[in-house]
């Protein structure tokens, strides 16, 4: 079953990267665009990492993350000119078929639980399989053809830009910060700082810090393995609190710093590139003061039910 599992991810990366060897491919032929190449090339590495990066040296795929960081850096990824969703087919697609709509998005979700609750496939898996199932039935509520399915995903993966390979490069932070010794550093620095022993401290501590790491690294699970181990486990589970408590409002009070970064690009920035918005920081903006809100709530509620 391991191997049946190896295969299908290995499809479903070199499908992603095919379509990013497109966006590559779309870009240079972008005459409009003023860094072309700098986009094909950004998008080209992008398709070889997700579609040889298995087989590849690793010191070859970091030197390719390298230069994918200074061609964003140096601004030579740009949007381009993106052919534009006809307003008026979108209006009578959405008139014709009403609520339905949404069936594949919700379609996606359904389905990527019910395959990693219910089969030995996994999380992983189940994401791909289903988001395939979700674009078949899109086709078919929307009478879409290749053609148009090729251009909306361009449209998407080329105006998500450079954020799209944040969450990707987030994601390894927190394995890469544990094996260094990040979190028994910062245990080290605050324990010099803080007593150890005053519970509302230690929850207030660990709460705040694994909202400021997720907010500074963009991933509250990457967050999670470093503030739990510097700070959670000898400031709040050591001194008596129940580690089941502590590490679910532990990682909700993460899903705050979440709220509040471009880094989490999936969540804040994403959206911004999507729907076109002036203000780059619009969503975070909005969603300040919930997020404080909430971090105080898993204050709380973490003193008075983890001890």
């Amino acid at each position: 079953m391991s191997t049946i599992i190896n295969n299908l991810l290995t499809i479903f990366y070199v499908i992603i990267g095919l379509f990013f060897l497109a966006a590559a491919i779309e870009s240079v032929r972008d005459k409009t665009n003023s860094a072309r190449y700098g986009t094909g090339l950004f998008w080209l590495l992008f398709a070889v990492l997700f579609v040889a990066g298995e087989w590849i040296p690793n010191g070859v795929n970091g030197a390719m993350l390298i230069i994918i960081a200074i061609l964003s850096l140096t601004k030579q990824v740009k949007v381009g000119h993106i052919k534009e969703l006809d307003s008026k087919i979108a209006a009578h697609t959405i008139k014709k078929i009403g609520n339905w709509i949404f069936l594949p998005s919700i379609l996606l979700a359904v389905l990527a639980i019910l395959i990693a609750q219910f089969t030995p496939l996994g999380g992983q898996v189940g994401i791909g399989l289903a988001a395939i199932i979700s674009l078949l039935v899109a086709m078919f509520l929307t009478k879409s053809n290749v053609k148009t399915s090729y251009e909306d995903t361009q449209r998407m993966v080329r105006s998500v830009g450079t954020a799209g390979i944040l969450p990707q490069l987030l994601a390894t932070l927190g394995v890469v910060f544990t094996a260094s010794g990040v979190g028994n550093a910062t245990s080290k620095a605050i324990s010099g700082i803080f007593p150890v022993g005053n519970h509302l401290l230690g929850v207030a501590l660990y709460c705040i810090a694994m909202a400021l790491f997720t907010a500074i690294m963009g991933n509250a699970f990457a967050a999670f393995a470093v503030i739990t181990a510097g700070i959670g486990i000898p400031f709040v589970v050591a001194q008596g609190g129940s580690p089941v408590v502590v590490v679910a409002l532990g990682m909700t009070s993460g899903y705050c710093g979440t709220l509040l970064t471009p880094m989490a690009a999936n969540f804040n920035t994403l959206p911004v590139a999507l729907m076109k918005m002036n203000d780059q920081l619009g969503v975070i903006k909005r969603q300040l003061p919930i997020s404080l809100i909430l971090l105080i709530i898993q204050i709380i509620l973490m003193y008075l039910l983890a001890f």
